[in-house]
């Protein structure tokens, strides 16, 4: 157990910025109940922040990025998990100010962690990642909104990206019309496998000039854009829906007004899966594994890569290149 194992490690001394599989032990992990061999992380773009020496993720050096994980306890002082047992390790402070899942062993507390649910595999688990409960999180409170399949066509934005990429699948699997948007073009025909009514360009959602109130268009919205797009998506939500945002790639400001809220009744729903309570957070990741799962899709939303490929990988994320979910076999 005290042999050394590999790890991504990013490191930063004054304006020398490394990143680079390195040997380190045991000893050297933070503190937590549980000691984890992982078999699957999870590429997000908040890894790929982590890479970059100005990301503004990463709290401390030297570092393993890495916010998801699912693994096999090998060690707990924690009674609710015993050796053998697969779980999955997601948000909180890990891959930013704990150590993450970029590596062949990791250290966790036990309230961080969440029993494999029956029917997901820690494969299919580190599929979904953080993405994944994210865009099963909106959906679930979109759902709790009062959306139904029959009130309507629900848009995706970011549909290639990782939450959109599994919103799609998703929301399609429960029978819902969904309106896929990408800026890709070459992409609309990976987005009807995975269950797309229709895709539509970026454009079309968000042109040159966004009117206050638009076509009622849409029921519901999942949006890990942010920005321009979150305000173009409010204004064509019909009366009484919801738009579920998760993301700001598209920006941090919303230079919308408040019409659509005043005026048709239309809810934000904030969406954060990195402090969702405990109770939640397992009976979403129940629901992946159940009703949200999208079995004859899931697979195809992933691309496996190794520990040496990571540098590739989360240059590619941050370029916009990504398409659906990588994963990382330890």
């Amino acid at each position: 157990m005290d042999k050394p194992f590999l790890a991504f490690f990013v490191d930063k001394k004054d304006d020398l910025f490394t990143a680079q599989i390195k040997e380190t032990t045991i000893d050297a992990l933070p503190e937590g109940d549980c000691l984890i061999k992982v078999a699957y992380s999870s590429v997000n773009y908040k890894d790929a922040l982590a890479g970059i020496p100005n990301g503004k993720i990463v709290k401390n050096y030297p570092f393993i990025p890495g916010i998801d994980l699912a693994g096999t306890i090998v060690r707990s002082s924690d009674p609710r998990f015993k050796e053998g047992d697969h779980v999955i390790a997601t948000s909180y402070e890990i891959g930013v100010s704990h150590y993450g899942g970029f590596s062949e062993y990791a250290r966790i507390p036990g309230d961080w962690i969440v029993p494999l649910p029956e029917g997901l595999t820690m494969e299919e688990a580190m599929i979904y990642g953080t993405a994944g409960f994210t865009a099963a999180l909106s959906i679930h409170r979109l759902e709790e909104n009062g959306l139904t399949p029959d009130k309507g066509e629900v848009l995706v934005t970011g549909a290639t990206g990782g939450v959109g990429s599994i919103a799609t699948a998703m929301l399609a699997n429960k029978g819902y019309e969904v309106i896929a948007s990408t800026g890709k073009e070459t992409e609309h025909d990976f987005l009807k496998e995975l269950g797309a009514k229709t895709v539509i360009s970026r454009e079309e959602v968000c042109g040159e000039h966004i009117r206050p109130l638009d076509k009622q268009l849409f029921a519901a919205a999942v949006d890990p854009v942010g920005g321009r797009s979150l305000a173009a998506v409010l204004s064509k939500i019909k009366y009484g829906g919801a738009v579920a945002v998760s993301g700001l790639t598209g920006g941090s400001e919303l230079p919308g007004t408040v019409f659509p809220f005043i005026l048709r009744g239309v809810d934000l729903l904030g969406i954060d899966s990195v402090y969702c309570p405990m109770p939640l957070r397992k009976e979403i990741w129940n629901k992946m594994a159940g009703e949200y799962k999208p079995s004859s899709v899931l697979h195809r939303i992933k691309r496996t890569i190794t520990l040496k490929e990571l540098p590739d990988t989360l240059n590619m994320i941050l370029k916009g290149e990504a398409r659906g979910r990588n994963i990382v076999k330890i």
